[in-house]
């Protein structure tokens, strides 16, 4: 199968957990015998190469031309209230689309003669250029979708955004989730409900093992954020914005501190919530057992982080995965997740019975979060338990192998189908 995949975000850039699933699933198609080419995101100076093999996938990277300028004059009223900082996002991201779509059926199909079979886009950041592909080559056209406007911005985003993707699930001929939660959600919102089909997402459990990171290492994290020997380290890691919830995680603390008085909770990510978060841990009084690292973190630290911690915490209020959940999983480590609302983590996590992983907690209520990270650490054997069901459930249940796998049986029951339509 020779596939065309839209993702805003791809290596070296990479924001959040999409880009990590773009990266590990085209390698895993590659691996599988499928010709991937991948057009993405440049970085801010044109720096990256706009056309480069790497890994077996071929890269295209467009330039980017500043359009924002002439933005406020013709596009939709929610628009033109966003911030300078929200117009010259949505600039990028249709100049992304548009020249990706120019790119492919002008320059790449139309005269260089690549066949590519199916285009493959991801959320609405990349539905443009997979709706133009579409409608200029006839394409089979599979849509993913890892979250909503509406979900992301608890109903506060924009209409322009919503209706993107609405218009991009209307014109996909396969509808890709993270989830069931993440399908009961799309179907309310009005995707076509024959349409969709749930994947989840996976982890690599050999890069994702404690064996790859040694003790030096795990007391080289430890010692950054001053835990002792017996403390107990308490870790979020994930971008801070509301509806990861990690103002109520800080507030969970004193609970926890009152049975686990040793316990220190280690937050590390970038976002919004920043400067919020500091001075509630300080007007907590909590100082000294909620350490802050206001950084994106590569892979390799985030593996020695989920090696140096206890457990990990992720009391998002929207989640349509978690992917963090699985990667916490897979370093033999209990977690803790919020478990109301859209919630992959509640298909992701056991939270009781003997293949327990872990603890749902409602992630609204701080006491709450705090019961799950007690029952988490007060005994070290059910700790230890807790972390090795979650191993085997990864290796049973949750490998990059096995998504790409379940991905491409979808793609090719797509195109036999498109196929049976023409005969």
């Amino acid at each position: 199968m020779k596939m065309a995949v839209l993702v805003y975000e791809y290596p070296p850039k990479i924001v959040g957990g999409l880009g990590t699933y773009a990266a590990e699933i085209t390698r895993k198609f590659v691996l599988l015998d499928h010709d991937v080419s991948v057009f993405t995101m440049n970085d801010d100076t044109g720096s990256l190469p706009t056309r480069e093999l790497w890994r077996g996938i071929e890269i295209h990277r467009p330039l980017h031309i500043d359009v924002s300028d002439s933005l406020p004059d013709v596009i939709a009223e929610d628009v033109r209230k966003w911030e300078r900082g929200g117009i010259h996002h949505f600039s990028k991201v249709l100049v992304y689309n548009y020249l990706t779509a120019s790119k492919m059926v002008n320059e790449l199909v139309r005269s260089e003669g690549f066949l590519f079979d199916i285009v493959i886009a991801h959320d609405w950041l990349s539905a443009m250029g997979g709706i133009a592909i579409k409608r200029e080559l006839g394409m089979p056209f599979a849509f993913h979708v890892h979250s909503t406007e509406k979900g992301r911005t608890m109903g506060n985003g924009s209409e322009v955004v919503s209706n993107i993707e609405l218009r991009a699930a209307h014109t996909a001929d396969l509808i890709v989730t993270v989830s069931n939660a993440m399908r009961d959600e799309l179907v309310g919102l009005g995707f076509p409900a024959d349409k969709v089909r749930v994947v989840y997402n996976g982890v690599d459990p050999q890069k994702y093992s404690m064996s790859q990171v040694n003790k030096e290492k795990v007391r080289e994290v430890r010692d950054m954020y001053e835990l002792k020997d017996d403390d107990l380290m308490v870790l979020f890691l994930g971008r801070l914005v509301w509806v990861k919830a990690v103002d109520k995680l800080i507030a969970a603390m004193p609970h926890v501190l009152q049975k686990i008085p040793n316990a220190k909770l280690v937050i590390v990510g970038l976002g919004d919530m920043q400067d919020y978060l500091t001075r509630l841990a300080q007007n907590l009084r909590l100082q000294d057992k909620v350490k802050f690292r206001f950084e994106f973190v590569p892979e390799d630290e985030r593996i020695a982080h989920y090696a140096a911690c206890d457990v990990a915490v992720f009391p998002s209020v929207y989640e349509p995965f978690g992917i963090v959940a699985l990667e916490a999983m897979s370093m033999e480590k209990p977690v803790v997740v919020g478990a109301s609302g859209v919630s992959g983590m509640r298909e992701i996590v056991v939270n009781s019975g003997p293949e327990q992983c872990g603890f749902h907690v409602n992630p609204n209520d701080p006491p709450d979060i705090a019961w799950g990270i007690i029952n988490s650490l007060q005994d070290p054997q059910r700790k230890k338990l807790l972390g090795e069901n979650g191993r085997k459930r990864v290796l049973k249940e949750f490998t990059w192998d096995e998504m790409a796998k379940r991905t491409i049986q979808m793609y090719n029951e797509l195109l036999e189908s498109q196929k049976a339509k023409k005969e």
